[in-house]
């Protein structure tokens, strides 16, 4: 008796249409421009795309973001998708280079409050002197020098995050006490270029810690690019979700393999590393679409993945006949739940809730 097909994550980018000529793994129609500038804008437009993902099941959205470039920043306009939503994960890009370590985990910690548990947020660093000059603190640097900037990030906001235990709120009217301070924790971490002390000013998020995900390539590049090993090495010790793109399966599975025998070696459980295939998708007919599902259907029978985030060449139209063609094939073919299971974002993908670090010392003592 055969075991039934395991469920597939499916995620979904808002933004970051595939740029003219640029190879995809599959693009049926010729590329389509990206919706207007002013779409860009106005969150009303990410709001509408964030609930036609959520219609369809799909597990989290991205929206990218860079200093390079004009627009809103991507943490906010998903703080302000939050409320809009119900179910759907918001994973807005958040740039670590000339950002301080502190903010950022106070930005994330405050979108999982207010997405009540459906945070998270992909890593992202800037390599150029333009960026570094908005700024004016210091010069631009190497790649796999912000990559390793980029870990000691995530390590600290992980950190602030346990600085706070899940029990810490007291709220006692009577005593006037709001907090148990033995259950704050100064974190004390010092990195290649920064230090922090802690604690967090925000109260542990509700999933502990928000999702982590890298993106394996760096938008804009060809996938069969080499990915900078120090990336490689920030997704196997920090990412919960490592975004690879990839042009066939075999080479998506390698990387998966791969990522997951580093995650072993940092002493982490690889099943906890989940590994998406990130493909671009150009449709026009429902046609299109239901060849999608059949592509997904084979490459995840390969082993290719755990599931795939897809890149549309126009949002706005893509995307619905995602959620009208693609999703009901998968469903049909058993590949895509129904319904997530649990609330947050970490339950809708299968990760564990960490505990504090912090709480198994201050019991101990």
């Amino acid at each position: 008796m055969s075991l039934p097909p395991r469920p597939l994550h499916l995620a979904v980018a808002l933004d970051a249409p595939r740029r003219p000529g640029a190879p995809a793994a599959y693009a049926p129609a010729a590329y389509a421009p990206a919706p207007s500038d002013t779409a860009h804008f106005d969150a009303a437009h990410f709001v509408a795309l964030a609930r036609l993902a959520e219609r369809g099941g799909l597990g989290f959205v991205t929206l990218g973001d860079s200093f390079a470039r004009p627009g809103l920043d991507a943490l906010a306009v998903l703080a302000r998708v939050a409320p809009a939503t119900e179910r759907i994960g918001l994973v807005p890009a958040v740039t670590t280079t000339h950002t301080e370590p502190f903010h950022v985990s106070t930005a994330v910690a405050t979108l999982d409050w207010v997405s009540h548990g459906r945070a998270g947020w992909s890593v992202e660093v800037s390599t150029t002197e333009a960026d570094a000059a908005l700024f004016g603190r210091r010069g631009a640097a190497p790649p796999a020098e912000v990559w390793r900037e980029a870990g000691e990030v995530a390590d600290a906001a992980a950190r602030l995050w346990d600085s706070w235990e899940d029990d810490a709120e007291i709220r006692d009217r009577a005593s006037g006490r709001f907090i148990d301070r033995d259950k704050l924790h100064h974190v004390d971490f010092t990195g290649s270029s920064f230090s922090v002390r802690g604690p967090s000013i925000v109260p542990r998020p509700p999933q502990g810690r928000p999702v982590v995900v890298v993106e394996m390539t760096a938008a804009g590049e060809d996938a069969a690019a080499p990915t900078d090993p120090v990336v490689g090495e920030v997704a196997a010790a920090h990412a919960d979700v490592a975004l690879v793109r990839a042009e066939d399966p075999g080479t998506a599975g390698a990387a998966r393999a791969e990522l997951r025998a580093r995650a072993r070696g940092h002493g982490r459980d690889p099943g906890h590393l989940l590994v998406l295939a990130s493909l671009p998708v150009d449709l026009e007919s429902p046609a299109d679409a239901a060849g999608l599902a059949e592509l997904l259907g084979d490459w995840h029978a390969a082993g290719a993945a755990d599931g795939f985030h897809l890149r549309p060449a126009d949002p706005a139209r893509d995307l619905a006949l995602l959620v009208d063609g693609t999703v009901p094939v998968l469903r049909h073919r058993g590949l895509l739940r129904r319904f997530d299971p649990g609330a947050t974002l970490r339950e809708h993908l299968g990760l564990p809730r960490p505990a504090s670090r912090y709480a198994p010392a201050r019991e101990a003592s």
